[in-house]
């Protein structure tokens, strides 16, 4: 049994070149089957995300089967075989499995540490055990894959602190307000980063969101899809009264609020916490307003600022979980060695058997008078010189070790056996 990864991702590959090769839609369940029916194909999963498009199998042969793969993906996409070959990576084995462990943990995703990897790879598990592509070995693998994931996650910080623009901005608010659930959130324009950001700050519970936009229209429309209500964009420094976040990228070439009017809205809020992030360019909102009391001002490079030294923290985890997988990894490689003797320890016990069986109805038929205590006394007799006799090959077969592929050659030619599954 060997474990076969054929893929590519946003490494080696760009966007147009994975998007050739992903498996969408009813390609998907597809191509999954007649990856498996491949004739050195033994398990098969597809994973297919828009940053990689990688295949795993249990294959009989590695240099046959990585060919087979290699042609299936070629012809089912119709892509030339040459410049296919130039984007792929192929691993095998204890590389494979690595691999397919690091995915899983995110260890080799764009933004180290984000969650969707795990889930895409869950689903891909799923539909594989749903269609029955995978076995023993693909089964025990993927969930190794999700164990370490989820270990990982539990005993490192990989995941912690934000490496995005947007989730950048709601650990902040967080650090200021603690509690968002009772908080007024105000959207100021409709840029996407902003709007990316005015997400995650819902997701995490906002009381109330309003929508101010210089298109009364567009801010309607922001206002319904994030169930909030709009503000006409004359009005906005009246509503901001009642805000307690806001978020600014109006794309105006100038300042839309100056130190004055935050004065006055201090004022009239009591002097009550603010916190607001400009991430226009250039920038929409007076420095100033910063030096005036419980108002937190932070533009887009003090976000990004915040980014650059989480990826660093994340970083650091990332080390953490790196020996986490090579020592996970060590316990899978142990399981599939012993896995892979399996079929020769069987046959080595079912073909001592049969010899034994062949002696004693030899001995009986030759002595007929023998008694029935004699005859189980003769048989518990024999049955403990075999299983002494084949107790050292077959613990020998159990024991990791990196001759075990010459061993379990060894023990089929001196028994006469094939360790082969039916």
């Amino acid at each position: 049994m060997k474990v076969l990864v054929i893929g590519l991702n946003h490494k080696v590959a760009d966007v147009d070149v994975r998007e050739k090769l992903a498996f969408n839609g009813p390609k998907l369940e597809e191509g999954l089957i007649k990856f498996r029916d491949l004739p050195e194909v033994q398990e098969a999963i597809v994973l297919s995300t828009c940053n990689r498009v990688e295949l795993y199998a249990n294959v009989t042969d590695n240099l046959k089967a990585s060919e087979s793969v290699k042609t299936f993906l070629s012809e089912y996409h119709g892509i030339k075989r040459d410049s296919l070959d130039r984007s792929l990576y192929i691993y095998d084995d204890r590389e494979a499995v690595k691999h397919v462990f690091r995915v899983a943990s995110s260890l080799d995703s764009m933004v180290v540490g984000e969650p969707q990897i795990l889930g895409q790879l869950k689903d891909a598990f799923d539909l594989a055990l749903s269609k029955k592509t995978t076995g023993i070995l693909l089964n025990k693998l993927l969930k190794k894959a999700i164990s370490v994931a989820k270990r990982i996650r539990t005993e490192t910080r990989i995941a912690e602190n934000a490496v995005s623009i947007s989730f950048a901005a709601v650990e902040l608010a967080k650090k200021i307000f603690t509690d968002l659930s009772n908080k007024v959130f105000m959207l100021l324009g409709a840029g996407e980063m902003a709007e990316l950001a005015a997400k995650h700050l819902i997701g995490n519970g906002v009381n109330e969101v309003l929508v101010s936009n210089r298109t009364f229209e567009r801010a309607c429309d922001l206002a319904k899809e994030f169930n909030g209500r709009p503000v006409k964009f004359d009005d906005f420094i009246q509503e901001m009264v009642r805000a307690d976040i806001v978020i600014c990228s109006t794309g105006a070439p100038t300042y839309i609020l100056a130190k004055s009017q935050m004065q006055k809205v201090m004022r009239e809020r009591k002097q009550r916490q603010v916190f607001i992030i400009d991430i226009s360019v250039p920038r929409n909102i007076d420095p100033e307003i910063n030096d005036l009391d419980n108002v937190y001002l932070y533009n887009v490079d003090d976000l990004q600022n915040v980014v650059d030294s989480n990826v660093f923290e994340r970083q650091k985890e990332a080390e953490k979980a790196e020996k986490i997988v090579l020592e996970e990894l060590e316990t899978f490689l142990k399981w599939q060695s012993a896995l892979d003797a399996v079929p020769t320890i069987i046959a080595l016990r079912e073909k001592a058997e049969e010899i034994k069986r062949e002696e004693l109805e030899k001995l009986l038929h030759k002595n007929p008078d023998i008694g029935e205590k004699e005859k189980e006394a003769i048989e518990h007799m024999v049955s403990a010189i075999v299983n002494k006799l084949i107790h050292p090959p077959t613990a020998a077969l159990k024991e990791d070790s990196e001759d075990k592929d010459i061993m379990v050659a060894t023990i089929q030619r001196l028994y006469g056996i094939d360790g082969k599954k039916e």
